[in-house]
């Protein structure tokens, strides 16, 4: 079977996350990737700048690129040649990344989605979070921000608490304020930061199971993935809801999405290929 370039882009709520594959048959080489933080910016101008410098570190042509597969809000992304809902595309992408994975966690700027898998990443259910809820990406980044810390500080920081608050609100703001009063009482950004973690932890916990997550690996995905504060509160909570799933991070969880993309964008082209055979 010949080797086809496919490539996936990811606009998500806090950047954009680009990535360039060679498949051939079942197998998948990682030929580039590109972030790049929204920042007020135009997320549609930066996914373009992030498929160049996908061709750039390549060495490849545009017209080299069999499939250019969008997700998340790229659905009028003029240059792709096709779409795919986010929940599909963070499923094969957690399959690629982690293939012991049968449920991915992907906690973004905005929300938490639960999506439950089967061993080739196909999407069995699927449940988000609201978007009010404090359990976001953006929430965490302001109150670190509020509290004066990096935002690569944050779980190892959470992970030294020894006495974390408890931030009992499911509202942003109410959240917030709850902080503010915490801070105002003396207590530490570590105990401030582990309590928040928990808070977010015990409803993704409840989430998964409400997808009929019983057993199992975990992947989390999305921006918050990496926040290894968030991933032990996470793993707390599971040994409390007493459920088989064990919840890790992967260096690349960022590009699930993306990833998700340029491979279903390659069984797309092949499938068209077959049509129009």
């Amino acid at each position: 079977m010949t080797a086809i370039l496919t490539a996936g882009i990811d606009i998500g709520a806090g950047c954009v996350k680009s990535v360039l594959f060679r498949v051939e048959g079942e197998r998948a080489e990682w030929l580039a990737r590109d972030t790049a933080r929204i920042r007020s910016r135009d997320p549609f101008r930066l996914a373009e700048e992030g498929f160049h410098a996908l061709l750039a570190q390549a060495g490849v042509a545009a017209d080299q690129v069999a499939y250019v597969a969008s997700t998340g809000d790229a659905e009028s992304l003029s240059f792709a040649t096709g779409h795919f809902y986010s929940m599909t595309t963070h499923g094969r992408g957690a399959a690629f990344l982690d293939p012991a994975a049968r449920a991915v966690l992907d906690v973004g700027a905005l929300n938490g989605r639960a999506i439950r898998i089967d061993d080739g990443g196909k999407v069995l259910s699927y449940k988000m979070t609201s978007q009010c809820a404090s359990g976001s990406g953006q929430f965490l980044e302001n109150i670190a921000r509020y509290l004066g810390i990096a935002q690569d500080e944050i779980g190892a920081l959470s992970r030294t608490a020894d006495a974390p608050e408890k931030v009992s609100s499911i509202c942003a703001v109410l959240a917030e304020t709850d902080v503010i009063n915490m801070v105002s009482r003396g207590i530490s950004a570590a105990n401030i930061l582990k309590g928040i973690h928990q808070s977010m932890a015990v409803r993704l916990a409840k989430l998964l199971k409400s997808v009929g997550a019983a057993e199992g690996r975990v992947l989390m995905t999305g921006g918050l993935a990496l926040d290894d504060g968030l991933v032990a509160a996470l793993n707390e909570a599971l040994a409390g809801e007493q459920v088989g799933l064990e919840a890790v991070g992967h260096p690349d969880s960022l590009y699930a999405g993306a990833i998700g993309a340029a491979l279903w964008g390659a069984f797309r082209h092949r499938k068209l290929e077959r049509l129009a055979a």
